[in-house]
């Protein structure tokens, strides 16, 4: 049964190019809205906090701070609204999943830039 599930992913899913990025790093998504008949792209700049789950169902969480107020959004990999997402800075995290950050505030909220 899994095998007749992997064949139909890779046949008939189509597969977008995307950065690779992980926890930690900032990046922009852009995704396209609906709105009646109109179409109009807006996009989410904030903190990776997880990645989930692998290949067609793999999703990933994004938290921003919008005011005071803290905004997650989790978004699908395999979308079709996503257009394009664009890895801003590269952080250095030593965990997969970074829910710590929910509970930071102030100066301890940075997350360090990884070097290369």
């Amino acid at each position: 049964m899994s095998d007749l599930v992997k064949f139909v992913q890779d046949e008939f899913v189509t597969k977008k190019d995307f950065p690779e990025f992980s926890s930690g790093d900032t990046i922009t998504v852009y995704y396209e809205i609906k709105e009646g008949e109109k179409t109009r792209t807006q996009f989410f700049k904030g903190v990776v906090i997880q990645k989930r789950g692998a290949g067609i169902t793999q999703t990933f969480t994004i938290r921003k701070m919008s005011g005071s107020v803290g905004v997650e959004r989790i978004f699908p990999v395999n979308m079709p609204a996503l257009q394009k997402i664009e890895v801003n800075q590269r952080g250095k995290v030593r965990r997969a999943r970074i829910f710590y950050f929910r509970d930071l505030t102030g100066k301890k909220a940075k997350i360090k830039e990884r070097r290369r």
